[in-house]
This record gives C-alpha cells, structure tokens and sequence, in this order.
C-alpha cells in the first residue's frame, strides 16, 4: 500500500541519517479517526529509535534532529509525530 511504502522510506531515511540500533515505527492514525481535524492523508506516527547517537545528544537536540530529517513528511504527511528514544 501507499502508506507501507511511505513508512518504508521514512525508516530507510532515519536508518541513512542515523544507522540507529534499533528503529519502530508505529501508525497510531487509527487512534485518532473521531478527531474532527482527522485527515486520513494524514498520519500519526510514533517512532522507538535506540540510539546511541542520539542518547549521547540533549533529548531537545535529538528530536530537532529527527524532525530536520523528516522535514518534507512532516509538512505534507505526518499530522503528529510522537518520538521515544532509547
């Protein structure tokens, strides 16, 4: 589907930038259908990364960094992203 090859080169483009341990992203769009800002184009993303990078970065730097990645998604795809690093 469209959306699996979205999420697909989201992670190839995290895995590029940052070649963290470990990477998950999760659709969460599901959660938020009755929402009245609901846009199904839209996606609600929650990404686990375990880096050791990032750990090693202030959480406020480490998340600057991940949503510079995203920069272009974040515009056009993703409505909310929610970020958990480990």
């Amino acid at each position: 589907s469209k959306m699996t090859n979205f999420l697909s080169a989201i992670e190839a483009k995290i895995n590029d930038k940052l070649n963290p341990e470990k990477l998950q992203l999760i659709d969460n769009s599901y959660l938020h259908k009755k929402h009245k800002s609901f846009d199904p184009k839209k996606l609600h993303l929650k990404i686990i990364i375990k880096s050791i990078t990032l750990k090693k970065m202030k959480k406020i730097e480490a998340l600057k960094m991940i949503f510079s990645i995203l920069d272009d998604e974040m515009k056009n795809k993703i409505h909310a992203l929610e970020i958990e690093i480990q």
